[in-house]
Parts: C-alpha cells; sequence; structure tokens
C-alpha cells in the first residue's frame, strides 16, 4: 500500500505476537507510526528493534483495571495523536462447558469483552474531538456461527460482534469508522488451547488462515474511501467448512 498512511497513528493491543503484530507491521509498512502494545514486554522489545524507529512499545496489562485506564493517556504522551486503535487483544477457552474453568471462563470474557468496551469507550472521546478515525476489533468467524467445540468463546465473539455493529451507528457521525474482522482458524498461539482433534483435523486439511493475511485485510480497512465503511469482514479459509 505504499504510504497510504502516511501522518497516521495507530495502536494495536495484543501485538507482540499473532493478528496483532500482523495488523501493526502491515500499518508500518504503509507509512503509519505503530504503538504495539501487549503485556509481554521481552517481546515487545524484540519486535520494536526489529521493526525500526516507526513501532514504538507500551507495556501494559489490560487486565489489570488501573492500567487499562492509562492506555490512551500513554498512548498520547508517545505520539500527541491516535487516528486507528485496533482492539485485538484476546483469549481462548475451547472444550465442553462442563469442562471449562469458571476462573478461565471470567478472565477470558474481560478481555474479549469487557476490556474492548473500555478501550474504545476511551478513545472515542479523542477520535470526536479530531472529527477522525477508525477504529477495528478483532471478533471470529465464531461470531457467526454456534460452533460446537468453543461455546464460551463464541459468545465472547458474538457480544463483540453486537458491540462493533451498535457503535458503529452512534459514532459514525463523528466522522469514525468502526468494523471487524472475523477470521476462521489463525496460525497464533491461540491455537494451541483448540481440542488436539480439531487443531490436527485443520492442519491436515489446510483450513488455517496465516496472521500475515488478516493483517493484509486490516489494512484494506484502513485504506478505503473515507465515505466507505467495512463494517466486518468474514475470513476463512477455502478448505474450511462449516
Amino acid at each position: 500500500m505504499g504510504n497510504a498512511l502516511a501522518g497516521k497513528v495507530a495502536a494495536v493491543t495484543g501485538a507482540a505476537s499473532g493478528i496483532g503484530l500482523a495488523s501493526a507491521e502491515a500499518m508500518l509498512g504503509a507509512g503509519a507510526r505503530v504503538v504495539l502494545i501487549d503485556r509481554d514486554a521481552a517481546r515487545l522489545a524484540e519486535q520494536q528493534a526489529r521493526l525500526g524507529d516507526a513501532a514504538l512499545t507500551l507495556v501494559l496489562d489490560l487486565l489489570d483495571p488501573a492500567a487499562c485506564k492509562t492506555l490512551l493517556p500513554r498512548v498520547l504522551a508517545l505520539t500527541g495523536a491516535l487516528d486507528i486503535f485496533h482492539a485485538n487483544a484476546g483469549l481462548y477457552v475451547g472444550g465442553d462447558l462442563v469442562d471449562n474453568d469458571v476462573d478461565a471462563i471470567d478472565r477470558m470474557l474481560n478481555l474479549n469483552v469487557n476490556v474492548v468496551m473500555k478501550n474504545v469507550h476511551d478513545v472515542l472521546p479523542h477520535m470526536i474531538a479530531r472529527g477522525s478515525g477508525d477504529i477495528v476489533v478483532t471478533s471470529s468467524l465464531a461470531a457467526h456461527y454456534p460452533t460446537p467445540w468453543e461455546p464460551v468463546y463464541a459468545s465472547s465473539k458474538w457480544a463483540i460482534d453486537c458491540f462493533v455493529q451498535t457503535t458503529r451507528r452512534q459514532v459514525f457521525r463523528h466522522g469514525i469508522r468502526v468494523g471487524a474482522i472475523s477470521p476462521g482458524p489463525v496460525i497464533t498461539s491461540l491455537l494451541a488451547d483448540w481440542p488436539p482433534e480439531k487443531l490436527k483435523e485443520a492442519r491436515e486439511s489446510g483450513s488455517l488462515i496465516e496472521a500475515r493475511e488478516v493483517g493484509e485485510v486490516v489494512l484494506f480497512m484502513l485504506t478505503r474511501p473515507r465515505g466507505m465503511t467495512i463494517r466486518d469482514v468474514v475470513m476463512l479459509p477455502t478448505n474450511f467448512d462449516l
């Protein structure tokens, strides 16, 4: 995309690896400055050294309520402005509901739903005051289909998909676009929590997406003319069969 995002400032949560890192790389490649946000300080330092001066880092534990509130002011302290926010950080809980640990359920719902809502709530006033902005949320194919092997995770993504669509309708009048990416299974660390038989089946059938491919779709969404909003992109491998 050349310099399609030149002069723009972006922030991405869960950016030390996986989809978040791929999204950050895509935006950096298009000329943006990007704040990579994650709780993994060591991984962030590695990525910053690799990606160069346009990549800034912010070590932040989003599950700490006090720390979560500092996201926007700390981003602004680094950059002075925020044009693009990608709420990507998330957790996975799969398997049968009766086998799930209730503390793990609480932690996942907090990060996948509550933290996303709080982060978007906090960045919106800044974007409204500027009269422009883009918010992208990482959802999932599970938001569009009652996936039988992940009822808790799928429920979190159904909730966040509703949040994206309703919030978009509140803020579009301020020049702010809100959209979601809904990929099928992506080769990230989250797949380590998949039921072994499902992961084996997906690998053997070629039913997985590369994180880089998701990052490319994020960039596509961000580079549409301002009069167009890509509300939701559902991505799935061609060999994936619901």
